[in-house]
């Protein structure tokens, strides 16, 4: 993430690229995005927990770093998951959704589902809000 304009922008990392993450609406109440099913598959075939658990992660943080602002950063305390459904193929869409956003803490929940708008996974994230550190 970088400071564009004195307000916070999304950029992509590795991991979110590899996993072909697209980024649809974002700001510190709510940020959306997909990410294929395709390429994000464990061992059995389908969408692998470890996958869905990252892109909500990311969702969540990204969604606490825009509620920080300028100078400020946010880093993760807790997440957890639960996984209702799987998914085979397709496209999973992602919601992060504000629970509370404070002076120091930021806590989302983070819902992803299905081409047919089946919940898959619910997750909850808490993020610290801290001073940014130095960037090159």
């Amino acid at each position: 993430m970088r400071i564009v304009n004195d307000s916070w922008k999304i950029t992509l990392g590795e991991l979110d690229l590899k996993m072909g993450v697209t980024i649809l609406e974002q700001s510190a109440e709510r940020v959306v995005a997909t990410m294929p099913v395709e390429g994000n598959r464990q061992s059995f075939g389908l969408l692998h927990g470890g996958a869905s658990v990252a892109f909500a992660e990311a969702l969540g943080s990204w969604a606490a770093v825009i509620h920080a602002g300028p100078g400020r950063s946010a880093v993760g305390l807790d997440i957890n998951a639960t996984h209702h459904l799987a998914a085979r193929e397709g496209i999973v869409t992602g919601v992060a959704t504000a629970i509370r956003l404070g002076r120091t803490i930021a806590s989302h929940e983070i819902v992803i589902s299905d081409d047919q708008g089946r919940r898959l996974c619910t997750a909850r994230i808490t993020n610290l809000i801290v001073d940014a550190p130095g960037r090159p």
